[in-house]
């Protein structure tokens, strides 16, 4: 299986990818709206297949990508019935089964941060991912969207603490950098839940903790009951100068081939040394050629009136002239993938 944690810093919220490296269809658990070209370019370079996009809980803290991705892959949106949000194709309840192909997750409800809490186990018991049921280390909080620590204590110690002591927890925030915890250490070490406290110590706790309240929440809610689709039913703005693709890397692209097609429109900043300038491009007629260790020192010499295209042999000294140009204020920048490896014949 492969498998990704990634990390929004915004809302310390992982997003997990199961992925089956045969078949390469894919699973994201937990997506994050502002994420959502970073988690594109992961499953487009690593040639994967979105199926399912599973949210653990309506979340509070920031907005899900669930709908925005089913836009762009057709992917399935699965989230608990109990939260009873729109535009879901697989409501889940306790007790289901879902995936795809050589993945498959057993549902188990969690209820008590929330009513819709859900926690999705690996059919070979080795990972749960807990949402904000389980935390590590804690647990999510239990003071408003239906929240109840009474059902918190009982769905952690009954249908999370019943799994493997050695199942891996994966939660779906952390505040301090952990990425992955267990069952055992969470039933010995968690301080809110773990070693002798029983339902009466974990209540009182909860009853007793005073945090503020979530920044997002009353952006966050709305969003999420239905499924993250904007208001207006709109998709983001996306560059509309070239067909750009975002890298898992954070580059924009665009391919050789719309850079020949579309050469007249934009300006091509070749980075290639002197020496390596004799190589014919002449398939690109209107390529300027300026060094990539002189290019911070000739900025000037670059027209402003047209988007802007790096050139460089294959594309990897290329991607820093566009990071050099958009920190000196070029804001239509994109490198050109695999360089002039990639040029189609003439």
């Amino acid at each position: 299986m492969i498998f990704r944690q990634l990390y929004d810093s915004v809302s310390s919220t992982y997003t997990y990818l199961l992925a089956d490296e045969h078949s390469g269809q894919a699973i994201l658990i937990d997506p994050v709206f502002e994420q959502v070209t970073r988690d594109l370019a992961m499953l487009r370079e690593l040639e994967l297949k979105l199926k399912i996009v599973a949210d653990t809980h309506a979340h509070a803290d920031h907005v899900t990508a669930a709908w925005l991705l089913k836009q762009h892959t057709g992917c399935w949106i699965a989230s608990s019935a109990a939260a009873g949000a729109e535009n879901v194709d697989l409501p889940l309840k306790h007790g289901d089964k879902f995936g795809v192909q050589g993945v498959k997750l057993e549902v188990r409800a969690t209820p008590g941060h929330t009513a819709g809490c859900l926690t999705y186990v690996l059919d070979d018991y080795s990972m749960a991912f807990t949402g904000d049921a389980l935390l590590i280390r804690g647990c999510g909080r239990s003071d408003f969207q239906q929240g109840d620590a009474s059902r918190l204590y009982h769905s952690i110690t009954e249908q999370i603490f019943s799994l493997p002591d050695d199942c891996a927890i994966y939660p779906a925030h952390d505040y301090n950098g952990r990425t992955r915890s267990s069952v055992a250490e969470e039933k010995l070490h968690n301080p809110r839940v773990g070693g002798n406290a029983n339902e009466t110590d974990f209540v009182q706790y909860m009853k007793a903790m005073q945090l503020p309240h979530p920044k997002k929440i009353d952006e966050a809610l709305p969003a999420n009951m239905r499924s993250g689709k904007p208001e207006d039913g709109k998709l983001p703005d996306e560059p509309d100068w070239a067909d750009i693709r975002i890298s898992f890397a954070g580059i924009p692209e665009v391919t050789p081939e719309w850079v020949v097609h579309n050469q007249p429109s934009v300006t091509i900043i070749d980075v290639r040394e002197a020496e390596e300038v004799e190589q014919d491009i002449s398939i690109l007629s209107n390529a300027i050629s300026i060094p990539l260790n002189q290019l911070r020192d000739r900025l000037s010499e670059i027209p402003g009136d047209k988007p802007i295209v790096t050139l460089c042999r294959s594309g990897k000294r290329s991607s820093l002239a566009y990071s050099i140009l958009k920190s000196a204020g070029f804001d239509k920048v994109a490198n050109i993938r695999g360089g002039i490896l990639n040029l189609p014949a003439r």
